[in-house]
């Protein structure tokens, strides 16, 4: 959560202009979206057009979450995160805040979207979310703070977008913000280090909360009271091992959560014994005709052969014959 210091600092009634020092931009503050540890969002207008502006006072957070949207920019064709648009500052008469401005992105958020539409969205949200998991880490970051709050779903086609960046750490250093239901700290199954298999064990959490939009609070914890929630929804059942996996961090990246997931999305007929004894018993008999054909063409082939052979036998015979025939008349001449 935000420390309250801070929240009132960035604290900005609805029709304030916010106009940047270096750019001179001006944004009309609209309404506040919603606010982290490092600073508020609001729907402002620029232009006549609505865009999300992020401030704190803490310059160096900004920073940090610029470079993460500069990163999600190079990802051609994919649209992680909202596009930046600006970063300034503005000097408030409480003093000088940063702020950046970025795409605002509109939909309802994932677990409202399922609601809405139906829990047979739920695989194919979650097949684009690991997707688009597997191209920011392959940037060298990781979401952190990732829940159903931070997840959008805009279209149609519907499509899965995430917002407020803020949570966004690079690998290998220290979690810098989480929600504790989906925090592998909290429920004793991990560390905070950023790295893809935290994200993984949230994108675990974000399925289990399908079934309980509501949540539930922490009794035992660990893997048992996580397993035992599981059993108990037969939609969560059918990716249970998916799940389980994710929960004990035995993937190492997205793209193998991804195909996992998308098997349990595939039936596979089943094949009885009587089926499959069945299938042997024709691929036996398959077998024993090729064996039979096989051999007849054996037998031909080596009567062709022999066929063959007889005829030149016959034939060369005959040439020393006649040879024979012809020297023996010369030398007996009158």
């Amino acid at each position: 959560m935000m420390n309250h210091t801070l929240k009132s600092q960035c604290k900005v009634s609805p029709g304030t202009s916010i106009t940047g020092k270096w750019h001179s931009q001006t944004y009309t503050i609209i309404k506040e979206l919603g606010f982290g540890a490092n600073g508020v969002v609001y729907l402002a207008k620029h232009k006549n057009t609505h865009v999300a502006l992020k401030m704190s006072d803490n310059g160096m957070s900004i920073t940090s979450e610029v470079n993460v949207l500069k990163s999600f920019a190079k990802v051609q064709g994919h649209s992680l995160g909202p596009s930046l648009l600006d970063v300034d500052d503005w000097q408030s008469n409480g003093g000088r805040i940063s702020f950046y401005v970025m795409e605002y992105i509109q939909g309802p958020e994932f677990l409202a979207f399922i609601q809405m539409k139906g829990k047979s969205w739920t695989s194919v949200l979650f097949l684009q979310l690991l997707n688009d998991l597997d191209l920011l880490h392959a940037t060298g970051w990781v979401f952190g703070d990732l829940k159903p709050e931070n997840l959008i779903v805009t279209g149609p086609p519907p499509k899965i977008r995430c917002i407020d960046v803020g949570g966004t750490t690079i690998q290998g250093r220290a979690i810098k913000e989480f929600t504790e239901f989906y925090d592998r700290g909290y429920w004793g199954l991990g560390t905070r280090k950023a790295e893809p298999s935290y994200d993984l064990f949230a994108v675990a959490m974000i399925m289990i909360n399908t079934a309980y939009p509501k949540r539930f609070t922490k009794t035992i914890g660990g893997l048992k009271q996580l397993k035992e929630a599981i059993r108990q929804k037969p939609e969560l059942l059918k990716v249970e091992k998916v799940i389980v996996k994710a929960l004990q961090g035995d993937y190492a990246n997205a793209r193998q959560m991804r195909t996992d997931l998308l098997d349990t999305m595939v039936e596979k007929p089943a094949i009885s014994p009587r089926t499959a004894g069945v299938g042997n018993q024709s691929l036996k008999q398959t077998q024993q005709k090729n064996t039979k054909k096989s051999a007849t063409v054996t037998r031909q082939t080596y009567r062709r052969k022999k066929k063959k052979s007889g005829w030149m036998e016959f034939f060369f015979i005959a040439v020393v014959l006649g040879l024979l025939y012809a020297w023996y008349t010369f030398n007996n001449l009158p």
